[in-house]
């Protein structure tokens, strides 16, 4: 079959025909309809997050937001048949460790992130294997387009995960949302969808109007604002209730924090850079003086999905609506390469896989 392969960090992905993947007694094989091309995989491309232990080794087929159907099923599996619809979040988690049990498999203990190791071969291929699948598959309903799906499993559901159950968000709060790409776009269509006001913040005219579409009642232009952070206060009657850096870099990381008002929460989305290395500067004390929170967010747990597609259901969410371009197999490394600088808009979904 045909994937995108990283042969080396930073080199060109190489389209390549490899071996079609053989269910494990618990897994399956889905074979790829859509999978959305994220910021993460840029960072894997780039060889980030070894500092976490989690950089992607060359060889390795990335794409962790795939949407498909079932191709092979192997023997242990229960729930899952050949050509069920399924979606698949990017945590594939083993199903029985104590925060698998209480609801919260986004932070398994043994948690494999698809497409990031060797033993995870991602979604940019014609197919993929799925550990513990009875556990990790998602059915899909019968109503959704696999492209519309392809950012539930890494960006749009992480945005939900962040505003909706890590920050609590209430109808009428402000929320300042730093870094309009995909997942900060998703975020800025789902805190408008759940009655908040977002602020959009980002360095390009094209991702703050993007944003504009999709519910911000206000922007930012930080390549502009002399504070971006004060700017989002003066916006939001002396500071945000909630703010969400979706980039990831140091100074995302603290104007999101500069521009909560007291009491406010901050959650951070985004990992970090290698210019960062998972180190960042705060203002504690003021955090302290302030009683401002920081939450970390990671993923959703899987037994968000239903109320996620619920909201779908009912057309109070709409991810068809932050997906950006769809473009070949072919077209995805110099899709990934543009992300060096943020060209992107919105999420991009591989959708034609074969040749």
């Amino acid at each position: 079959m045909r994937a995108a392969v990283m042969d080396a960090h930073g080199e060109p992905l190489e389209i390549e025909d490899v071996d079609y993947p053989e269910p494990g007694p618990d897994q399956v094989v889905v074979e790829t309809e859509a999978c959305g091309v994220c910021r993460s995989d840029w960072h894997a491309w780039q060889g980030d997050w070894g500092w976490v232990g989690a950089q992607a080794p060359p060889g390795q087929i990335l794409g962790h937001e795939p949407a498909g159907i079932v191709a092979d099923v192997g023997e242990d599996v229960e729930t899952l048949e050949e050509g069920d619809r399924v979606t698949v979040p990017f945590h594939l988690a083993d199903g029985s460790c104590p925060h698998c049990r209480a609801g919260r498999a986004n932070v398994c203990e043994t948690v494999i992130p698809l497409g990031f190791t060797s033993v995870t071969p991602g979604a940019f291929a014609e197919a993929f294997p799925v550990r513990e699948a009875d556990f990790n598959c998602v059915k899909l309903p019968d109503d959704v387009e696999f492209t519309e799906m392809a950012g539930l499993g890494c960006r749009f559901m992480t945005a939900y995960h962040a505003l909706a159950d890590r920050a609590g968000l209430r109808p009428g709060d402000w929320v300042a949302i730093h870094g309009c790409g995909g997942v900060g776009l998703s975020a800025v269509h789902i805190a408008d969808a759940l009655g908040a006001h977002p602020i959009a913040v980002d360095v390009r005219d094209d991702k703050l109007e993007r944003a504009r579409e999709l519910g911000a009642v206000e922007t930012v232009d930080a390549a502009s604002a002399e504070n971006p952070a004060n700017e989002v206060k003066a916006l939001a009657d002396g500071g945000a209730d909630v703010s969400i850096d979706a980039l990831g870099i140091a100074e995302t990381c603290q104007n999101s924090i500069g521009s909560l008002g007291k009491r406010g929460s901050h959650v951070q989305v985004g990992l970090t850079t290698g210019e960062e290395g998972g180190e960042v500067s705060l203002p504690v004390d003021a955090m302290t003086m302030q009683e401002i929170d920081f939450h970390g967010s990671f993923g959703m747990p899987l037994v968000r999905y239903e109320e996620l597609f619920r909201l779908i259901a009912q057309g109070t969410l709409e991810p068809s609506k932050i997906v950006g371009e769809t473009l070949s197999l072919e077209e995805l490394p110099e899709t990934l390469a543009s992300m060096d600088d943020y060209e992107t808009i919105g999420i991009p979904v591989v959708t034609e896989f074969g040749d």
